[in-house]
């Protein structure tokens, strides 16, 4: 059977969710028919994919946020409500939108800037310490604007004050509820001269901290602090807040891990298995980040995986310096049916064939699954074919969707990003203090209670 083509599934998904996300014309603040709120969900289609939209690892707010990766989510913002595109990154906790507080500096974007209507938060207000925390805003007053500035690795930056707004959402027991949300209203954004536009108009901010959205929807009542996103490997997905669609049966679960100053989501240690073997790599700080498109490994991992890979047969790899550094692979790389390509610059390892590839089909079965281990939980493994490693680009070569972390200041932590979480829905659960994982068909909504 022919694959069904990315245009025809995006349409046929946005057609599904239409009835759910259909708020601005019917949208009436804060009124609600549900019983019980916390059982009920709200559910956002994704657009984007990890390649070609996705784009490498540029820099980050907490440690994978990938500026420019093009999985997002529309959310309508304001009175009366306006789409706006935003990143989904489980990696931070702070919303924000390019704003016209006047617009000091701002980049491309899809919609026009936001526009505040004197609804500033200011330093008193809780939600400005949960931001600012384990540090403190400076004020000289408690009823000062509450500032914020987030700052990238690649030196990009956003600088803002944050804002309360309406944010009109559809629930999945028929509420249609308009809580007011705190989010950054970013007047200055530096985007270094080497990164292209963004695709978005800001960030969702996921993270575990209280200043996310759905810690605030949490705060109110509203639904379980709890989050899911189930990426696909076509493009595309769905994102949810709250618990009702978390199936009963068959998620791995993890304890999370996390301290009072971390607002990213940490597994723990991990232990690397290749091709169902014991790699040696033991000890891998794992953080699940769906803001980076790619996955991440400290140098001793990244080189110890890469040397396994270049071992496969079919895969093998002659360098003339005696020493070979992983990272700047020698021209000549030879191989029985697969030889080293150097035409894709942003995938600094990658392959090719007698022909181009069409897909990771074409290519999947020269290479070998790898599993993550976990060692805070009993029988918690990530399985991740050669389809959660590997991206086939628009020159038809296969490349490593793996990257070496210090090269962008990761230092010991190892980043799972979206390549490696796609078909899957992935469940942070802050209310349990766990993360869980299961196989899933992320083009179909899960079954959920009937609308009211």
């Amino acid at each position: 059977m022919e694959l069904m083509g990315p245009l025809v599934y995006l349409l046929l998904l946005y057609a599904r969710f239409q009835g759910i996300f259909s708020v601005s014309n019917q949208y009436q603040k804060s009124k609600s028919t549900a019983t019980n709120r916390l059982d009920s969900s709200v559910i956002f289609p994704i657009t984007g994919n990890v390649y070609p939209q996705g784009m490498p690892f540029r820099g980050d707010i907490a440690f994978g946020m990938d500026y420019h990766r093009y999985y997002h989510v529309t959310l309508n913002i304001g009175q009366p409500p306006k789409p706006y595109f935003l990143d989904i990154d489980t990696g931070s906790d702070l919303t924000w939108l390019q704003c016209d507080a006047p617009c000091t500096k701002c980049i491309p974007s899809p919609h026009a800037p936001y526009k505040p209507k004197k609804n500033v938060v200011t330093c008193k207000d809780p939600i400005c310490t949960s931001l600012h925390w384990p540090g403190t805003q400076r004020c000289e007053s408690p009823e000062e604007q509450c500032d914020y500035e987030v700052e990238y690795a690649d030196n990009g930056s956003s600088l803002g004050v944050l804002v309360k707004d309406l944010f009109p959402l559809r629930f999945t027991n028929g509420s249609l509820i308009g809580p007011r949300l705190a989010f950054g209203c970013g007047y200055n954004q530096e985007v270094p001269n080497s990164v292209q536009p963004p695709y978005t108009d800001g960030v969702l901010g996921l993270g575990a901290g209280k200043s996310s959205i759905v810690g605030q929807l949490g705060e109110m009542g509203l639904t379980r602090n709890v989050v899911g996103h189930c990426l696909s490997g076509q493009g595309g997905g769905f994102l949810f807040f709250g618990s009702d669609l978390v199936p009963s049966s068959g998620i791995i679960w993890t304890p999370m891990l996390s301290t009072s100053e971390e607002k990213h989501y940490s597994l723990g240690s991990a232990v690397l298995h290749f091709d169902g073997q014991a790699a040696g790599i033991k000890g891998l700080p794992i953080v699940f980040d769906s803001g980076s498109t790619y996955t991440y490994f400290n140098f001793k991992a990244y080189k110890g995986l890469l040397s396994m890979v270049l071992a496969t047969p079919n895969l093998s790899l002659n360098m003339a310096n005696p020493n070979p550094d992983p990272v700047r692979l020698d021209k000549d790389l030879k191989g029985k049916q697969l030889q080293y390509a150097n035409d894709d610059k942003n995938l600094p390892v990658c392959w090719k064939g007698t022909k181009p590839f069409k897909s990771i089909s074409d290519v999947k079965n020269v290479f070998r699954p790898l599993i993550l281990t976990f060692t805070k939980a009993k029988n918690a493994q990530l399985h991740l074919p050669p389809e959660s490693y590997l991206i086939v680009t628009d020159n038809g070569n296969a490349c490593l969707g793996i990257l070496n972390g210090n090269e962008v200041g990761l230092e010991n932590y190892n980043i799972i990003g979206d390549i490696s979480l796609q078909d899957k829905m992935v469940i942070y659960d802050n209310e349990k203090q766990q993360i869980g994982w299961v196989s899933s068909n992320c083009n179909r909504l899960p079954k959920f209670r009937p609308l009211l």
